[in-house]
């Protein structure tokens, strides 16, 4: 393998004159060919210096006995580790690779450590060497030798942002000693002569197609290819059938060899495939992985030396090739530097050997864990990080013939920039200071100083070039939200309070002729190869790439339509869940065909949007909402839709619930659309009805704390214990109509699957309000169960009548718990906002704050906790109990759909309470390696915000 690395001065002096004979233990992970064929050019170095080397590997012999041919190359067949777990071809399974590591390397470890301890005595190893299988280093630890990583990355990176998914969960697997060396070799290939042996007429373009793990039944076709091309396709099947223009290359064939026959290659990213590519100088048409940690950096490695190209799936997976491939031949791609790096690293290892260079861990392991957790979750979260983009998202030919795209200079508050620039036809910023800086952001994109050296973020590339900036632009703003009681009892019908936060999501809309659309080079490609100009959609989401998606979404306006009517919201689900990493853009787009079906629009025009949210995602604060009630409203404006903001969020709500599949209330939503600042949104969620909006008393403060673990409503354990409360729901309404069935002698019995009259109905609902937890104890109680099987309560009680989730028959769900949650919380909220009129002193703040506290408990027993939301709750507990004088806290619980997230804090409005906030921000990093965000302060709804119409000014109107 061609991979990069190494120095001229060190290869000099490389494997010359080695002191002894030496002894290897190269362990090698079973994740992908790509260790090992990295690997192979190590392994060939230390046996041309005359040492033995044992490779201990899942990989099939022939990667090493094809390449080398010596008795001094010993293979051992074990898999003592499995790397990263694939959803599909390109997307990793987070959780699926902790649990199948779990499996594989933790279960059986000391089993596999006294057997490698006893076999590397046996072979009397001088150097342990992994690559990177972390118990292969304890196993030299404890056998007594020496022991050192030889990889591009280590597993404590590539697993941190899997322990940011996990929770608490599989925290001990993911740190072990490390040293990054990147290692290759590097030959000159006739070009020619390889050609001739595949019989490629030197007229003949060629891209390799090297992509491992092809979705099942995907079928190559002839026309996915230019004129007078071929495809050497790397990895088929045996059974798979080709058309005459793709060739199908041998199991065993070396990849780097038929490279140098190529004018270009088509593949996952990867550190193998990207190496080779910048080693060889070939044009790399990469297609993006989902959940990847490498990706950033071997993205921007690509884009450095114009070596590369990112292909969109969903054109991968449909065939259209053609622009991408012509695009990759124009490339120079300018790599010169070294790449020797498996002969240095050779060397290192042979050093290391005998005991030079010798380099040991300095930091203890729970250092190390904890760093890459916070590693994993600033990589991917971050604000600000900073990502590069190929100029493909720069306009088509036809916008800006050979010029490139126009440079972004990032502007704050400086003169190149400002929200003046845009005259405003409709509406009002209300003195928002986020609205200002979204539209300075905006009049940012048309900055073209061709002096800035600064580089243009990949989003900014996107977004500058598809607004029409003499045409008008429609924007719209919803804020985030801070649950301050209530919670995940929205689906039963309690009343909640809700702020809306100061953090908020802001979306431009702009509607324009099909044929006028400015379009992205692979949407005009796509359109030309379809027939011409048709409604498209293209979206760009700011601050996308933080949490490993993909910043940009284009589709045909004609894929919502299954012939004269809008396509099923199964059907749009399954469209946006083909590829991982644009699913974001269901939130977007979901709303037009929500839009479509709902309320019968018809959009015959193209539409661009951009997005650009402040509210971060998976703190439990509902950036989501925020997305859909910015969305819609924006679009609504652009066409002239007046919708109430209550009837907004219940179109929001069916998009989060149909088209993304998270089975959320319609709590965020309302809060989003509906609330007002500096007020507690009152209202129930069954039917969505908002009783009051409740102003919050001028002393009394509330803040949120994230605890850094991500939280989703999408997830299984939210899911889960909806589906348990409605168990429990329909197990009382049940019971309650054998108790009225009884008190009504005359009255035909029940069956338990038949409650859905209005008399049973309501009498049902009735015992979730009126009386609740006293009729629930004193009734019902004793005979809901803590726990059920799916199929148990199936058979015994029929559906459990919730629209958006399914009972699985095979899992067993907690129903005691999720069932009383509701019923007692909608008597703390009532209390709870009472309580706020009442007079202001600290009993009051305490027991507002012992009613929270009794929130937190209660999400804990329905299993909805997390060690982080607990270690904030706690914090502020212990600031509250303290002996050292008066305190400004009185009371916390988690948030939202819970699982993580953020808490709610309420306080005294005073500097103090600050103070406070601020020492728990401090300790919980001291503990965690987290230092929290703090959310404070309220902003309008998207309703009461209105809706801005701008357009630019012109060049001589500003001046």
């Amino acid at each position: 393998m061609r991979i990069l690395g190494g120095d001229e001065e060190d290869s000099a002096a490389a494997m010359s004159a080695p002191p002894q004979h030496l002894v290897f233990a190269y362990y090698i992970t079973g994740h992908g060919f790509g260790h090992a064929t990295r690997a192979l050019e190590v392994v060939r170095h230390l046996i041309a210096a005359g040492h033995d080397v044992h490779v201990v590997t899942g990989a099939p012999e022939f990667v090493f006995t094809t390449e080398i041919k010596s008795p001094n190359l010993h293979i051992r067949r074990v898999l003592l580790d499995c790397g990263a777990v694939q959803a599909d071809a390109l997307t990793v399974d987070r959780l699926a690779s902790l649990e199948k590591y779990h499996q594989t390397a933790v279960v059986p470890r000391e089993s596999i450590l006294r057997t490698e301890v006893e076999w590397l005595n046996s072979i009397k190893a001088d150097l342990v060497v992994s690559d990177v299988v972390p118990v292969a280093c304890r196993a030299a630890a404890d056998a007594g030798i020496r022991s050192v990583c030889v990889t591009n990355f280590s597993w404590d990176f590539i697993y941190a942002e899997y322990v940011v998914v996990a929770g608490h969960h599989h925290r001990s697997i993911v740190w072990q000693k490390i040293i990054r060396i990147a290692n290759s070799y590097y030959d000159s290939l006739d070009t020619a002569l390889v050609r001739k042996e595949l019989g490629i007429k030197d007229d003949v373009k060629v891209v390799i197609f090297n992509f491992g793990g092809q979705p099942a039944g995907w079928k190559l076709k002839e026309e996915w290819l230019p004129d007078g091309w071929l495809c050497l396709v790397c990895g088929a099947s045996e059974t798979q059938e080709l058309p005459p223009n793709f060739i199908k290359l041998a199991k065993d064939a070396y990849t780097p060899d038929l490279m140098a026959a190529s004018d270009c290659m088509l593949g996952k990213i990867g550190y193998g495939t990207v190496s080779e590519a910048l080693a060889y100088k070939l044009p790399f048409v990469f297609v993006r992985r989902d959940y990847f940690n490498e990706e950033p950096f071997l993205r921007n490695m690509l884009e450095h030396y114009q070596c590369g190209i990112e292909m969109i799936r969903r054109d991968l997976l449909t065939g259209h090739w053609k622009p991408y491939l012509q695009r990759a031949i124009t490339l120079q791609p300018c790599y010169d530097g070294s790449i020797n790096g498996g002969e240095v690293a050779a060397h290192i290892l042979q050093d290391t050997a005998v005991g030079k260079k010798y380099i040991s861990g300095k930091l203890s392991g729970a250092r190390r864990l904890r760093d890459a957790i916070v590693l994993g979750y600033q990589l991917q979260r971050a604000p600000g990080r900073d990502v590069g983009i190929p100029d493909w998202y720069s306009l088509s030919e036809k916008e800006i013939g050979v010029r490139p795209a126009p440079a972004y200079h990032e502007v704050n508050g400086s003169a190149e920039s400002s929200f003046e620039d845009f005259e405003i036809l409709h509406g009002d910023m209300q003195g928002l200071t986020d609205t200002m800086a979204f539209l300075t952001s905006l009049s940012g994109l048309v900055v073209n100083d061709p002096r800035s050296p600064e580089k243009q973020s990949r989003e900014r590339v996107a977004a500058s070039v598809f607004f029409d900036w003499e045409e008008e632009i429609h924007v719209a703003r919803a804020p985030g939200r801070l649950d301050v009681m209530g919670g995940i009892a929205d689906y039963s019908g309690s009343l909640v309070l809700q702020m809306p936060i100061r953090e908020a999501c802001h979306v431009a809309v702009q509607r324009s002729n099909p044929i006028k659309q400015k379009l992205w080079k692979h949407t005009q490609a796509r359109q030309l190869a379809n027939g011409g100009a048709v409604p498209l959609l293209q979206i760009v989401s700011f601050g996308s790439e933080l949490s490993n998606r993909a910043p940009t979404f284009d589709m045909d306006l004609s894929d919502f339509m299954d012939g004269d009517k809008p396509i099923s919201y199964d059907k749009a689900k399954e469209y946006f869940s083909q590829d991982p990493s644009q699913k974001w853009a269901a939130y977007v787009a979901g709303t037009i065909l929500v839009l479509m079906t709902e309320l019968g629009v018809v959009f015959t025009d193209s539409m661009s949007i951009l997005v650009s949210s402040s509210v971060p995602e998976g703190k439990g604060v509902s950036s989501s909402a925020s997305v859909e009630v910015a969305s819609m409203s924006a679009i609504a404006a652009a066409y002239g839709l007046n919708i109430a903001p209550r009837d907004l969020a219940i179109l929001c709500q069916k998009v989060e619930n149909r088209i993304v599949g998270a089975p959320c209330g319609v709590m965020d939503q309302m809060t989003s659309a509906c609330g007002e600042a500096n007020k507690l949104l009152a209202m129930i969620c069954q039917p969505a009805e908002v009783k009051e909006l409740v102003s919050i008393p001028t002393h009394i403060r509330f803040w949120g704390l994230d605890s850094g673990i991500r939280h989703s409503v999408g997830g299984t354990d939210y899911g889960s214990v909806r589906v348990g409360t409605y168990m429990g729901r329909k197990m009382i309404k049940c019971a309650a109509s054998d108790l009225l069935s009884e008190s009504l002698p005359s009255s035909p019995p029940m069956q338990s699957g038949d409650t859905n009259s209005d008399e049973y109905e309501e009498h049902g609902l009735d015992l979730l309000k009126s009386e609740a937890s006293l009729e629930y104890e004193a009734v019902y109680a004793r005979d809901i169960p803590e726990i059920i099987t799916g199929d148990e309560f199936l058979e015994k009680y029929g559906d459990h009548n919730d629209a958006v989730t399914t009972v699985d028959p095979k899992r067993s769900y907690c129903v005691k718990a999720p069932t009383r949650h509701p019923i007692y919380e909608n008597f703390r909220v009532e209390a709870f906002k009472a309580l706020l009129t009442a007079a202001k002193t600290d009993e009051q703040l305490s027991a507002l704050g012992e009613l929270m506290y009794q929130c937190h408990y209660s999400y804990n027993a329905c299993g909805l906790g997390s060690d982080g939301t607990d270690r904030l709750v706690n914090l502020v507990q212990e600031i509250q109990h303290r002996k050292t004088g008066g305190h400004s806290l009185f009371g916390a619980k988690i948030t939202g759909g819970g699982s993580g997230g953020s808490v709610c804090v309420i306080g005294k409005n005073c500097l103090k309470s600050s103070e406070e906030i601020f020492e728990i921000q401090k300790r919980y990093k001291a503990a965690t390696g987290y230092l929290p965000i703090v959310f404070e302060g309220s902003s309008p709804g998207a309703g009461k915000f209105g809706y801005l119409k701008i357009r630019r000014r012109s060049t001589s109107s500003s001046a």
